[in-house]
Order: C-alpha cells, then structure tokens, then sequence
C-alpha cells in the first residue's frame, strides 16, 4: 500500500510537468519514478509474518478506575520492521494511546502500554490489532489486521466491575451488624430468634426467659439468651427491564440498585446468610446460587458486572415461579424495581400475597430527584411551571399510592433518592435482623 508521502511526491512533480514542454513523456516518467521508488521501498520493507504478540495486565477494574493492559511485539523474522501499530479497542473501554511506533530488530522485541479508562461496566474486549511495516523512504508498506481468534494474537477482555459508591458507608454497616451481633437479647417464645446460651438471672430480665428446668438443676434462677438468627437465605431480586434504563442523575437506575444490592451481599454475607442473586426481566438474565459464601461473594460481583437494562417489560410471573416452586424455608427477598404506577400494579402486585405468605419482603425503588424538584413552585412560576408542577405533583402522588397499597400487601417499602439509597435498604436489613423479623 502506498503512503501520503507517495501521494505528496506525486503532487510536487505534476507542476514540473504541466509547465514543461512535453506533459505526457514527463508525466510517464515522474509516475514511473515515483512507483518504481514506491515498489522498492515496499520490497525493503520488514515482512508482518515474523511479528509475534503476546498480552498481559489486568483482567479486572471497579468501574470509575484505570487499568493497563501491555501489548509485547516479538520479532522472529530475519529482517528489522518499521513498525506502526495501532491498538483497537471499543469505544467505552476509553482505550488509548491507540497508536505506537517502533523499529524492531531481527530478535527484538517491545512493549505498549494501553491505558483503560472505562465508562461503562461489564465486559471491554480488545477488537483488533492493525500492523504496519514501513519502508525506509515512508512510500509504501505493508499491512495486516490481527482478529482475536487468529493465531498469533491472544484475546483479551477487561471485566469492568460496577461502581459501588456505598463501599465508602460499608465500615459503619458492618459497626452496627457487629453491635446486632454482640447484643444479647431476651426474648420470649415465638419471636423467631435462636437460642444462644443459659446465663443466671439478673435484675431486669424478663421473667417469661426463665429456663425452669435449668434453674432446678442448678439450684439458681437460669436465663435464656438468644441472638440474631444466622444463616437465613437472602434472594436479591434485579429488575433488568425497561425501567431500569431510566437515568437518576448521569447514571441509569440499574446502576443504583446494583449499587445498593452489593452492600447488602456484603453485610448478609459477613452476618454468616446465603445470598443468591436473580436479575431478570422478560426472562431471567442471571441467576447466582450455592457454593461457598466467601467465594459467593466475588461471583455476584462478577455476574452483577454483565447486568444491562434490557428495553423488555419485566414479567414478573417468572419471580413467582422461581420463588414459589422452591422450600417453603422462609427468605428475605429483596426486590430491586421501580415503583412506577403500571408495572406495579400489572406485575407485582397481583403476586405480593403469595411471596408475602411465604417469605419476608423488601420492594426498594429509587426516586429521581429531579421529580421532586419538579414539583416545587420557585417565586415568580410561569405558566408552563404550573402545568410543570402539577405533573410532577401527579407522578409523585401515584407513586405514594403503590407504596401504600404494597405495604399493606404485606411488604417493606423502601422509596428514596439515589444518595441515599443503599444505605436505607441496608438498615432495613439490619433491623429485621436485629428484630429478629427474617
């Protein structure tokens, strides 16, 4: 393939024709020069075949951070290579620099550097790798696009963990799950809670505690003490379909309850309960169950990674037949959706009584402050600011209506803004557990 410098040698000698006596012998001639350099320096040029790539770095970055990733260029061949390089990546991994240069020696071999900025999350994969050597005048050269599944080009892919905010208010959670944890609470019979130990009897205990036949065998009055109950099942529920492509802020609303369902794995999973993951929409996108809760830990993170919005109406008869056709051991379901009016009344509702019934539930939504922006008059409003107002009035008022109706089927109800969000279902769930409510 010829250059821009072929072209710009071309461009300088058609003035010395036109303007000499004989055009068209000159014009032959100069065309013919300037391949004939063109050829030879193509025929000097390094050959591609002797290039060997090879790639290393991360693997793995939370959303919001950089990674590097280093393209090493072998070169086998016999003959030294003019190398121009560029490094292809998609758009949303903020790949760069794209381009590099080098001059290889039979034997050589060099590094690049790509720095990854991305600003989506999930899976960033390299596209291609395009090589070009170069002849010593710059007229011409050689070319070829290394795919990912051609031989000598390794794939290369950079999970991009979602952003997690809340990880900044986690050291305060897991403060008041260690207070949960070591507080010892007497309870009578039928409040769910686990039985921890016998303990003599103080001033102040509840006397319905008292352990009778204990106290017999040690001649004193015994207590029970009993603890948080451990080891309950908690089911994060991700609503993957069109609502959950709604920008709050810069960010879609996926983002906020993938947000809020990772500080809650991370305080049941260190409260010692099961946490399981189900994303779905229109079908089910994910679905994370069994194995080692420590090692648990790290595969919701990586499969909350590859969650998109899905531009699909969520069926939500597909959340019933997962939860109802399982034990009838009860569970904390945690329901990641918006508390929009239509979805709400047309899916979940009409199967809020039977997981009610059965399980313990959580409905968290969030809310888009802008709405709530909306909705206040400012001094001097406008026509169009009324109208304005008065709808964001309406939005907000059904939207107090679904909280109501779902709490009185029998749900908790979490309804805040984006900021604030996980850190509300976090101490929802903190208080069932303190209450002994799972």
């Amino acid at each position: 393939m010829i250059t821009r410098r072929f072209a710009l040698l071309l461009a300088l000698g058609l003035p010395i024709v036109v303007l000499g006596p004989a055009p068209w012998p000159a014009l032959a001639m100069v065309v013919g020069a300037a391949v004939l350099l063109a050829g030879l320096d193509l025929a000097i040029a390094g050959p591609l075949t002797g290039l060997r790539l090879h790639r290393d770095g991360d693997r793995t970055v939370w959303l919001g951070n950089t990674a590097r990733v280093v393209l090493t260029v072998a070169n086998t061949g016999r003959r030294t290579v003019r190398l121009h390089l560029r490094d292809s990546w998609v758009p949303s991994a903020g790949a760069g620099p794209l381009f590099h240069t080098a001059v290889l020696a039979d034997g050589d071999q060099q590094s690049f550097t790509t720095t990854l900025t991305p600003t989506r999350h999930g899976d960033r994969p390299a596209v291609r790798v395009t090589l070009r050597s170069a002849g010593p005048l710059g007229l011409a050269y050689r070319q070829r696009r290394q795919a990912w599944n051609e031989q000598n080009t390794p794939p290369w892919s950079l999970r991009v963990l979602p952003r997690f905010p809340s990880r900044r208010i986690l050291p305060e959670k897991l403060a008041r799950l260690r207070i949960v944890d070591g507080t010892v609470v007497t309870r009578g019979r039928g409040q769910g809670t686990e039985f921890d130990a016998l303990r003599e009897y103080v001033i102040g205990d509840d006397v319905r505690s008292i352990d009778w036949r204990a106290s017999a065998r040690a001649h004193d009055v015994v207590v029970r003490t009993w603890r948080p109950e451990r080891d309950r099942r908690v089911f994060c529920i991700i609503d993957t379909g069109r609502t959950s492509a709604v920008r709050v802020g810069d960010a879609p609303r996926l983002d906020a309850s993938i947000d809020a369902a990772l500080l809650l794995s991370v305080l049941a999973t260190r409260a010692d309960d099961r946490v399981d993951l189900l994303a779905m929409d229109a079908k089910v996108r994910t679905r994370v169950e069994g194995g080692g809760q420590r090692a648990k830990l790290g595969r919701l993170i990586d499969a909350m990674a590859s969650l998109h919005p899905e531009l699909a109406e969520t069926d939500f008869t597909l959340l019933g037949q997962e939860m109802l056709r399982r034990d009838r051991k009860r569970a904390l379901l945690v329901v990641f959706t918006a508390l929009d009016t239509a979805p709400m009344i047309a899916g979940l509702l009409p199967l809020l009584p039977k997981l009610t019934a059965r399980h313990k539930v959580i409905v968290a939504g969030v809310r888009d402050p802008l709405v709530s922006r909306l909705a206040d008059l400012p001094d001097g409003a406008s026509a169009a600011d009324v109208h304005r107002a008065a709808a964001a009035q309406r939005v907000l008022a059904e939207r107090d209506r679904v909280r109501d109706v779902l709490a009185h089927s029998g749900a908790t109800v979490v309804d805040a803004d984006a900021d604030t969000f996980a850190a509300r279902v976090a101490d929802v769930y903190l208080l069932l557990k303190a209450s002994g409510r799972l």
